[in-house]
This record gives structure tokens, sequence and C-alpha cells, in this order.
């Protein structure tokens, strides 16, 4: 007879396996479920389960344990909710990745870093996000972070395969600068379908991730002449950096709940902007239609828009939004990567430019590298075109959307009064903290939830103006458990 969830242990009952040496009778009472998941997650952390091995069939355990096949199950989503494992159907429950180490309570210093006590403490200087990512941390909330433990190893692998058994001795040679043209035809038609940009692959340039398009963007602003590039305020504080690091002054624009103020842009006499307008970083406000038009007629005048697309993809709870670029080719200097729908380890990304300034860009880009790895295009070129990669982002959306709910839960149990902002689209939610606590500085809160072994980033690094505080908070790469303690561990800080 099998046990339900809530079934009491049984000590008559021989309710072991082989796999694990599991025994169901080792659980408490109303909480085998807990029990079984805990011991799944151990075996992981330990490497008895190292990754890439497979969990026992759900049915098959079950019998073995003579508990609920459903037990079992439900088991097995937490995991896979926490990023540890993934269903493959035929192929079964695969082990993707372990979980993260516990951090200590006051991490030690990067290496070759500021120390971590001096991230918060100081304006953010060029290497602030290479020390934040070595800092130490049981929970991070970093916005940007994707999810890569969801990384399609199996697709990618075949994939691979795939390429290599076809591949001629020729195409090992060097390439066209301007990237595989596999890879650009893949490009061209994934942006007709979902960013409805028209474009031929001859105009589509591949990259070295989004930070070479800023760099060869960047470049391109100067042989135009123009040494300063307006910015969206809140805005990205890495793009800043690298456009300043070329030799660019950043002004900012300020971002209202309709997107960029054009009319403060026109009257600046700047003659580019960077914008970020499916989804403004990080406020995640949608470029407004009046504000569209109001920008198509400052473009008419002879401004350059340099638009990041960066996680346009990524939405739940809203209508697409089309590209900027779709509306204003010759005017749009347009950038997407695939380093939100798999991961910022591949480097690939791509630009598309008005056809003025096609030429310069693939000259910048040959003598910058003579082009990107052929081998890593033609396989993401598969995935595209083979139909895996939109399989990659419904899975995704699912996914994100459940554990942007379980941010928004959080924040209102544990941050009560707290704002949320741009919960519809993204992997990050921007939040404004009550008036009660605006006498805390959000760097002061964001060095003391490092302390406690909790990244996030405080808005004040990305404004450049004065602004209220806030947090900018990732949820794509986290549990909602863990996305729980983090916000709890913020609660607790606040009302300290």
């Amino acid at each position: 007879m099998h046990r339900s969830k809530e079934a009491p242990s049984d000590q008559s009952i021989k309710s072991g396996s082989d796999f694990l040496q599991l025994n169901a009778a080792d659980a408490p009472v109303g909480g085998l479920t807990d029990w079984l998941a805990g011991q799944l997650r151990l075996a992981i952390s330990e490497g008895r389960l190292p990754v890439g091995s497979r969990l026992m069939a759900t049915r098959v355990l079950a019998a073995d344990l003579q508990v609920s096949r459903s037990v079992v199950t439900e088991a097995y989503q937490r995991l896979a909710e926490d990023g540890l494992v993934v269903g493959r159907r035929r192929g079964g429950t695969i082990v993707v990745a372990a979980p993260a180490e516990q951090a200590p309570a006051r991490p030690p210093a990067p290496a070759g870093g500021p120390p971590t006590d001096a991230l918060f403490t100081t304006p953010p200087n060029a290497e602030i996000f290479d020390a934040l990512r070595s800092a130490p941390a049981r929970i991070d909330l970093s916005p940007g972070l994707p999810d890569l433990a969801a990384f399609p190893r199996s697709a990618w692998l075949h994939a691979e395969r795939t390429v290599l058994t076809d591949l001629p001795a020729s195409d090992l040679g060097y390439g066209d600068p301007r990237g595989a043209l596999a890879l650009r035809q893949a490009v061209a038609n994934w942006l007709a379908r979902y960013r409805g940009i028209q474009v031929e692959p001859s105009e589509v340039i591949i990259v070295a991730g989004t930070a070479q398009a800023l760099a060869l963007l960047s470049r391109l602003f100067r042989d135009a002449g123009i040494g300063a590039v307006a910015v969206e305020d809140p805005g990205s504080l890495g793009v800043r950096q690298h456009l300043r690091d070329a030799g660019l002054d950043t002004p900012p624009i300020p971002v209202d709940s309709q997107g960029v103020r054009v009319d403060l842009l026109r009257a600046s006499g700047l003659p580019a902007v960077m914008l970020t307008p499916a989804h403004q970083f990080p406020t995640g406000v949608v470029l407004a239609g009046a504000r569209r038009r109001e920008l198509m007629e400052w473009a008419g005048t002879g401004g350059l828009i340099a638009e990041d697309d960066y996680d346009a993809e990524h939405r739940y709870d809203r209508t697409p939004v089309p590209a900027l670029r779709s509306i204003l080719p010759e005017h749009v200097c347009y950038t997407g990567s695939v380093s939100k729908l798999l991961a910022p380890a591949l480097r690939v990304a791509w630009m598309l430019a008005p056809r003025r300034y096609t030429d310069a860009l693939v000259d910048a880009k040959r003598f910058a590298d003579l082009g990107n790895p052929v081998l890593p295009q033609l396989v993401l070129a598969h995935l595209m075109e083979s139909g895996r990669l939109e399989r990659q982002l419904r899975l995704l959306r699912r996914r994100h959307r459940h554990r942007r709910d379980a941010m928004i839960q959080a924040i209102r149990t544990h941050l009560p009064g707290a704002t949320v902002h741009g919960a519809a689209a993204g992997l990050h939610l921007m939040v404004t903290l009550d008036a009660k606590y605006t006498k805390l500085p959000d760097t002061d809160l964001a060095a003391r939830a490092l302390a406690q072994g909790v990244k996030v980033h405080p808005l004040s690094w990305h404004s450049q103006h004065p602004h209220p505080p806030g947090l900018i908070l990732g949820y794509a790469a986290n549990s909602p458990a863990d996305i729980n303690k983090g916000l709890a561990t913020l609660g607790t800080l606040l009302r300290q």
C-alpha cells in the first residue's frame, strides 16, 4: 500500500531503496517530501550525484520507497526549481548543477580587488563588477544574472556534433569578419520573428558580447565627431563605464513612467542617445507610444540612437514591444545577444547599424579580432534554426515567471511599504524603499547585506541624479526558497 505525503512513518514497512540507500522510514512524520528533497539535495552537494548523473525514474523510486509517486515527483520538482536538475523526457531527470556553497558571515576580500567592506563605501570604479562577482555570497540577487543552470547542455552538444560532422575543412579557416553566414541568417530570422526587424544577413555583424558592441559603437561615434552620448537616468552603470572608457561623456537624461524624457533630450542639444526602450534598465518601463513619436521627430533632425535590446524576449504580463530599429532603421544602431537566453560565457551578440555606418563597423570589427570564433557561431545557428532556442525561451519564461512571483511575494512579506517596478518583463525588479527607510543609504544596505552573504545592487550605483534609495534585485538565477531567504535578510537589516 502506497503512503501519502502526510502518512506517518512506519518502521515495520521495508521502504528502502538501493538508490542512495534511501529509507522512507527515516522521514519525519508529515515531512516525507521535504525529507526526500533534502536527501537528494545533500547527495548532489556531496558529489554522490555528480553533474550529469541521472536520477532514478519517479515510478521506480516510489515503488522502492513504497510511497506515492506524487511524493517523488514533488521532490524532483523542488530540485528543478532550485536549478539543480532538469527533466529531459525520455532522457530522464539529469543533475545539471550543485547547490552553492554557504558563504562565511564576513566574506574575505576578493583576490586582486578591493576589500568587500569597501565595495559600497566609495563611488563604483571600473573594477566594481569584477570585485562584486568574485565576492562570495550564499545568495546572489545581482541583476543581469541569467539562470546558468538552465543552459541546454545536451542540445548544445548534439548541435556541436552535427555541425562538426557536416563541416567542410575549408570552413575551419579565417571567416568573414561580420560573422558566419549561417548565424547571420539565423539572427535575421530571429529578429524578424521576435523583434519585428526586417534585415538582410549582410547587415548583421556578429560581435563578442554587448561589451564589444559598445566599444565598436564608441569608435563609430568618435569618428562621426560625437564626443558625448546621452544616457538614461537611472540607467546602466556598466554601459556608462564602457562609454566613458572610450572617451565619451555620458550626460544623464531623466526617465519617468513613460520612458526617457525626449523633451529634455531635445533641449540638451546632444547628437546621440543610448536607450533600453523595450525594458528600461533598471526601472523596467516601456518607452510609451507618444515618446516614440517624439523620438522619431528628434531622430529626423539628425539624432542617432543606440538601442540596447538586452532582454526584450523575457516578457510575462504585457504584449510584445517592437524594437525601435524596426521603425527607424536609418537612425538606430541596434544590439542584441544570447547572454540572457543561454549564457554570457558564449560572448555572442549581434549589431545592426544604419547602412551609412555598416562598412565602418565591419572594418572596426575586422581590425579588432578578425571576427568571432566560427564553431560556436555555427552551433548557435543550428539551435536557432532547429527551434531549440525557441523552446529554451519558453522554458525560461515559465521558470522566470515563477521566480518573479516568488520575489514579489517575498518583498510584500519582508519589505512592507516598498514599491516594485518593472515586473512585467526582464530578469530583475527595481525596488524603491518606503519613506521610513530613506535615512539609510542604499549602499549601506547593500554592504550590510553582503556581510550577511546576500548580493544586491544599490539603485544609486545606476543613478547620476539624486534618487530615492532603492535596490535592483535579480531573480532569474535563484530558487524561490533562496529568493525568500535573501529578502528575509534584507527585511531584517532594514528593521534593525
